[in-house]
């Protein structure tokens, strides 16, 4: 009986010493519940935040489709004012037409935000496509006239002239680089990335980047002088720029100097039209005074609208160059681009 009673109290103590005391197993049973409270909350913040982005991305994605819709309707505004003057106006495109007034910011009252817009003949700038003239075959030769004039407006502009000849070497269908400031694919390839000339005309000034240290400093100071259209766009006298002027008559400065008084001028009509122009040519040789007369004109084709739709904190821009055809009496775009030009 003792060795029973024995073993009873062996049993009893060992089952004793096995289990934990009620303190400790509360304290394991806290920090489990505090581990899956931690884990929720995460989850939940987590859950929240992605809904949060989810909603702002879907906000931000649906007011991008409505300024755009906006933007079209100004594109459709800007392309009846151009089709409305040239109706009541066709020989002249000048600063005083309706066009020309830019269109103030119009409150967008169902949608909450703004709508602004302007219209810029494109005519009155350079068209750096004349620099290289295209026969029926697509062959592109460099225009050495035209390359002359770039490179007096360049040096109006304090700009290198060699800059011509590259961008003419840019556009020319051939590889042989024009003497002495000319490029061709041999330097481009060397680049990194290496790239090659484009050999063809040119769809937005920007491209004036890609040429080798150009620079974004240069393009800013010469793209509101210059644009890309089809070669044969002629230059609008009435919206043309007094550097561009003086440099198709030589580089004397004399409009550049005038600037306040054309300006003055063309608040009341086309200065200087082609009569007023035409005493600027008498110190040309005559083979080059009728180059100049054939590249100018009076009115204008290419328009490039500008639309800024604001709505709430985002700002969207539509750049649209429009076409307005002579005969048919039509606006269309043939070209958009967004944010940037």
């Amino acid at each position: 009986m003792s060795r029973s009673c024995a073993s009873m109290r062996s049993r009893r103590s060992g089952g004793l010493r096995s289990r934990r005391p009620p303190g400790k197993q509360r304290g394991v049973a806290l920090i489990m519940a505090v581990l899956i409270v931690a884990l929720a909350t995460m989850l939940a913040a987590e859950v929240g935040f992605r809904g949060y982005l989810d909603q702002r991305r879907t906000a931000n994605m649906f007011s991008l489709d409505q300024s755009f819709e906006i933007a079209l309707g100004g594109e459709a505004w800007a392309s009846d004012a151009l089709r409305r003057d040239k109706m009541q106006s066709s020989k002249q495109d000048d600063f005083t037409e309706e066009w020309a007034t830019p269109i103030p910011p119009i409150p967008l009252e169902d949608v909450g935000g703004e709508f602004e817009g302007q219209l810029e003949d494109l005519q009155g700038r350079f068209n750096l496509n004349s620099l290289v003239s295209f026969d029926n075959a697509g062959i592109g030769q460099v225009n050495q006239p035209a390359v002359e004039r770039f490179q007096r407006l360049l040096e109006i502009l304090e700009l290198e002239p060699k800059w011509a000849s590259l961008i003419a070497d840019w556009i020319d269908s051939d590889n042989n680089p024009g003497f002495p400031d000319g490029a061709e694919d041999p330097v481009y390839t060397n680049l990194q990335p290496a790239y090659r000339t484009a050999n063809m005309p040119i769809t937005r000034a920007s491209e004036l980047l890609a040429l080798p240290e150009f620079g974004i400093e240069r393009y800013r100071r010469l793209a509101p002088y210059v644009t890309a259209l089809p070669s044969d766009a002629k230059i609008n006298l009435c919206t043309a720029s007094p550097e561009l002027l003086d440099a198709l008559v030589g580089g004397s400065r004399q409009f550049t100097l005038a600037r306040e008084s054309t300006k003055q001028s063309r608040m009341q009509r086309c200065f200087p039209n082609k009569q007023d122009f035409e005493p600027s040519l008498s110190g040309l040789p005559p083979d080059q005074r009728q180059a100049v007369q054939d590249i100018i004109d009076e009115s204008s084709d290419y328009f490039l609208a500008t639309i800024w739709v604001t709505l709430g904190t985002q700002r969207f821009t539509l750049y649209s160059l429009l076409y307005r055809s002579d005969g048919a009496n039509q606006v269309r775009p043939i070209l958009r681009s967004y944010g940037t030009l």
